[in-house]
């Protein structure tokens, strides 16, 4: 992010559950958090009627932010490249069409390296392992219209995931962590999972399994009289489901068990924590779930110390404080790694 002396900003991360704001302040090289706002991603009239209500508008009469997405047809898969056929120009779109089943001139599509997230690039090509992230261009188009309807100037926009995941390698390096972690970036339709180190990102894979599958398994174990009684229910915060957390899981527990396993005989690594993202806070039982069932445990971020090591700062009196494990993806949207503090000098 790039902002004069003591300028206001606003970063916004947008998922499919829910959105979360942060207004803040960039000083030289550090950010001080002024608020931040939680709110649901249905909610898109409180986020602009938030927004208008704060002091961070410009002449332009817009509130300038970097902003974080999460489109359900997003991409962000670590592939291997053939470095023989790297040069040929119709590699890449095989791999678009045959591998991510997409229609590559209706994508924009970036290809990194897997390590850093710096780009790749084809003419210098010696490494084989690539992150391919990318998302339909028309997608593009309609947030940045949705954000300037609600009085937010979009100053970068880009894919949600693509910051958790930089930020869950560099939150490893800051720890000092040998152990790999599973990140879940749980959707309505799709559950995104990915296995990161210290390293980098080393699994990536798509899970046609995410909340809404949960909802016929309530309607069928509490006898509801319909699906929409029993989604009611679900978000109300009203019930506790973690009696029955194990049955709803199942489905994603059997795929995911998979990939762990795959992953561990390959490496001879075994999961070190497992953290659940793009949920709200009444569906937290989800991720205790899962790592119950996995034999992991929940990954609990030491926020306060990761974030003085990337200069971000709060304002008092800003809630919550600690922020949780939730926030994780809009802090790693406003850290600038350049400046982070040295593993020697932590």
């Amino acid at each position: 992010m790039f902002f004069a002396s003591k300028s206001k900003s606003f970063c916004v991360e947008i998922g499919e559950q829910t959105t979360l704001v942060a207004r803040l302040v960039q000083s030289d090289d550090s950010f001080l958090i002024e608020e931040l706002k939680e709110l649901p991603a249905t909610d898109i009239n409180g986020l602009g009627e938030w927004i208008k209500a704060t002091d961070g508008k410009g002449a332009t009469g817009y509130v300038h932010a970097t902003c974080g997405i999460y489109p359900a047809k997003r991409i962000v898969r670590r592939q291997t490249l053939d470095l023989k056929r790297v040069k040929e120009p119709t590699y890449f779109n095989e791999i678009y069409t045959q591998q991510f089943r997409i229609e590559p001139d209706k994508y924009a599509i970036k290809v990194l390296n897997h390590t850093d997230g710096s780009y790749y690039e084809t003419t210098k090509a010696a490494l084989k392992e690539v992150i391919f992230c990318g998302l339909p261009s028309e997608e593009v188009d309609v947030t940045q219209d949705k954000l300037l309807a609600l009085g937010i100037y979009p100053e970068r926009l880009e894919l949600g995931t693509l910051a958790t995941l930089g930020g869950m390698v560099n939150y490893l390096k800051f720890k000092q962590s040998k152990s790999p972690l599973l990140i879940l970036e749980m959707g309505d339709e799709m559950t995104q999972s990915y296995i990161v180190s210290a390293d980098g990102v080393d699994i990536s894979r798509s899970i046609s399994s995410g909340v809404a599958s949960m909802i016929p398994v309530v309607q069928k174990e509490l006898g509801l009289k319909d699906q929409e009684s029993a989604m009611k229910l679900f978000y109300s915060n009203t019930f506790d489901f973690t009696s029955m957390g194990g049955t709803l899981v199942k489905k994603l527990l059997k795929e995911l068990q998979s990939s762990i396993g795959f992953y561990e005989v390959q490496t001879g690594q075994s999961i070190g924590h497992v953290l659940c993202t793009q949920l709200p806070s009444n569906l937290g039982w989800i991720g205790a779930t899962m790592a119950g069932a996995l034999g992991v445990p929940q990954l609990k971020i030491d926020m306060m110390s990761w974030l003085e090591s990337l200069h971000i700062k709060f304002a008092e009196g800003v809630t919550p404080n600690p922020p949780d494990e939730r926030w994780a993806g809009l802090f790693s949207l406003i850290a600038s790694y350049e400046n982070a503090v040295p593993d020697e000098k932590k």
